[in-house]
């Protein structure tokens, strides 16, 4: 089994932590796919491509072919856009559960589907947040989850990284060293214990799975911020698309509330449950990003489908 690190030679925010990590010890000329190269230390392979990372469908099954290799997981190097210009550094899991048939996809992915999330992503978080810490990058940047987004397309538990906002803070060498010494950590390359694999943790922590609140989650990253928790796909309002009924909403039944939410949280119920093999799943809902007729219809479709719901207190 091996790990897929994925840059992009066309973003700087991609290109300079891959740059970074090449020059830390160990690496070597790896087999060659299409019209990317590959770098080998250990488990991990570090691939340069020059297409956008949201337009490599099938990286996952495309390295399998050409080298005959198991992939156990994919980690994305990005940049992340905002219109706020603020600095930071994030992960998130990717995904499109909320888009339905012949919606338009902006960014990659299909409709309804999710990507097993990469259970690295709340350790991740969390050795981010000391990393940026300890080389004074807080709190200029931001150190947050993102939810759950775009494509491309894999199989195989994937997550992104990413540095943001602007094009000045994607080329911040200081930004690509921390992220670099995240995924030198973070895997186990300099001869420390990898943080975030799930085999090691045997099952024993809570997985949150984010319900509502707005892109950067920041109620559910304050729980995932804590020790111990791992973190399933992140849906924010805007990947749970209500149709208000427009009747009396004192006793709507889930039916009653069209759109693709309840497609949504399915799809990314199961596939985080897919990445955290005997791990129990809680729903964390962030109560104020809704009406109280949508946590109503919400908290009682999580029920129909037992999916157990948890509160902050339950991830400690």
């Amino acid at each position: 089994m091996v790990i897929l690190l994925v840059a992009t030679t066309s973003d700087p925010a991609s290109i300079g932590p891959a740059s970074a990590l090449l020059a830390m010890p160990g690496w070597h000329t790896g087999p060659s796919l299409q019209d990317a190269v590959s770098f080998v230390n250990k488990e991990v392979r570090l691939i340069k491509v020059d297409n956008s990372l949201v337009k490599e469908d099938h990286l996952d099954k495309r390295w399998e072919e050409a080298t005959g290799e198991l992939v156990d997981e994919i980690i994305f190097l990005s940049k992340h856009a905002a219109s706020s210009s603020r600095p930071s550094l994030t992960v998130h899991p990717i995904g499109t559960p909320h888009i339905g048939e012949g919606e338009v996809l902006v960014a990659g992915g299909k409709p309804g589907w999710a990507a097993p999330p990469n259970p690295r992503i709340g350790p991740w978080l969390r050795l981010l947040r000391t990393i940026a810490e300890s080389h004074k990058l807080t709190p200029e940047f931001e150190v947050t989850l993102e939810a759950t987004h775009h494509g491309p397309l894999t199989n195989s538990p994937t997550m992104f990284v990413e540095i943001g906002s602007t094009e000045e803070y994607w080329r911040r060498q200081d930004a690509a060293q921390a992220i670099a010494l995240l995924v030198w950590e973070g895997l186990g390359l300099g001869g420390g214990i990898a943080e975030g694999d799930w085999g090691r943790n045997g099952g024993s922590n809570k997985i949150l799975l984010g319900i509502g609140g707005g892109h950067y989650a920041p109620r559910h990253t304050d729980i995932v911020l804590k020790d111990g928790v791992w973190v399933g796909h992140l849906l924010s309002g805007y990947s749970l698309p209500m149709e208000d009924p427009g009747q009396s909403k004192t006793q709507l039944n889930t039916e009653a509330v069209h759109g693709t939410w309840k497609e949504a949280i399915k799809v990314a119920f199961e596939a985080t449950k897919s990445a955290f093999p005997g791990g129990e799943i809680l729903a964390h809902l962030d109560h104020k990003s809704f009406k109280s007729w949508q946590r109503n219809v919400v908290t009682t479709f999580l029920l129909e489908q037992n999916i157990k719901i948890g509160k902050a207190s339950d991830f400690s």
